[in-house]
């Protein structure tokens, strides 16, 4: 199976009300803004998305209304995150009738197994529940479970593994990737504060993460390392690292979930056991948002494409009527 995954592929959040019941409709109005943005596909459900934190019916629930709001015109990959290889198996034979184009596969949820047997098991296993493409998690530091270059190779041979989301923190991985493997994945990266580093050795794309909260910055971003505009990109990331360090702390869903809402694309309400930040915690968050806020770069604005000169412009059809996004969170504030 060829991979055609490429660009941002941004995780998005699961928004929340206080009362910990699930907004469909801020989530939905987070996604339209992010597909305006030109990003390739959308990851639902994630870590950021508070997979574990919701319910086996929840999350069908989410993905159904995902799917439903996207329409096709992207790739909308769903994580999978669960306990065990049945259930992997299992959540993904329903996605696929729910309508996912494809699913980001996390090993077991609660076993970090040193045994390589049983981590490649469990990938196999799981793969052959759904003809659809699937994205191989690999972030040893969060599920102690280390897919190495060597590892992969011997997942090349199931072909609906297309891509590896590369979260291993070490750089170092993607030349040794691409010496064993080539270009028999599409190379992505998970870690924000890396993806300079990671776009010069040569990757396919990037899970964004903190960049949800600062859509158009992000892709601008990106297409700076697209056409290796090296020099404006260094630039632009002095701007960007503090805020994409946000993306690397054990509390990466409440930091970014504070830096949606005070871009207004959304809430931070979480799920517990997690707490909405409080104390000097929130006051250090919130001066890195602020700053990064204040300092937000003026994007060039993109000159209009002109009409093919062998055939006269025509007007634009008239767009059609959609409803309002839903209305603008308040603030949460820590109680």
């Amino acid at each position: 199976m060829k991979s055609h995954w490429h660009g941002v592929f941004p995780a998005i959040t699961t928004q929340l009300r206080r009362n910990g019941s699930i907004d469909f409709d801020a989530t939905a109005h987070h996604a339209e803004v992010l597909i305006d943005s030109g990003i390739r596909g959308l990851i639902v459900l994630g870590s950021l998305g508070e997979n574990q934190a919701l319910t086996p019916e929840e999350k069908r629930e989410v993905l159904r209304a995902m799917v439903e709001v996207v329409q096709g015109r992207i790739p909308v990959l769903s994580g999978v995150a669960e306990t065990s290889t049945a259930e992997a198996g299992r959540y993904m034979r329903e996605g696929e009738q729910l309508g996912a184009d494809g699913f980001m596969l996390m090993p077991p949820m609660s076993y970090r197994s040193p045994d390589s047997r049983e981590i490649l098991a469990h990938f196999r296993g799981a793969a052959k529940a759904t003809g659809l493409p699937i994205m191989i998690y690999n972030n040893p530091i969060s599920y102690g479970n280390d897919l190495t270059p060597e590892l992969l190779a011997d997942l090349a041979g199931v072909p609906n593994f297309i891509a590896v989301k590369e979260s291993s923190g070490n750089p170092r991985r993607i030349t040794d990737l691409h010496r064993l493997l080539g270009n028999r994945f599409s190379w992505f990266t998970g870690v924000d504060d890396l993806v300079l580093e990671s776009a010069i050795l040569g990757i396919d794309g990037w899970v964004a993460g903190l960049g949800i909260a600062f859509p158009k910055e992000n892709q601008y971003f990106w297409e700076l390392t697209r056409k290796g505009a090296w020099d404006e990109a260094r630039q632009f990331y002095q701007w960007f690292s503090p805020l994409l360090h946000l993306d690397v702390h054990p509390k990466f869903v409440q930091y970014i979930k504070l830096a949606v809402q005070e871009v207004g694309l959304g809430s931070e309400w979480v799920r517990a056991p997690r707490l909405i930040l409080g104390g000097e915690e929130r006051k250090k968050i919130m001066a890195i948002i602020e700053e990064g806020i204040a300092n937000r770069p003026k994007l060039p604005t993109p000159a209009p494409s002109p009409a093919p000169a062998s055939t006269p412009a025509q007007p634009p059809n008239p767009a059609p009527a959609r409803s309002p996004g839903p209305k603008k969170s308040k603030a949460a504030s820590p109680t």
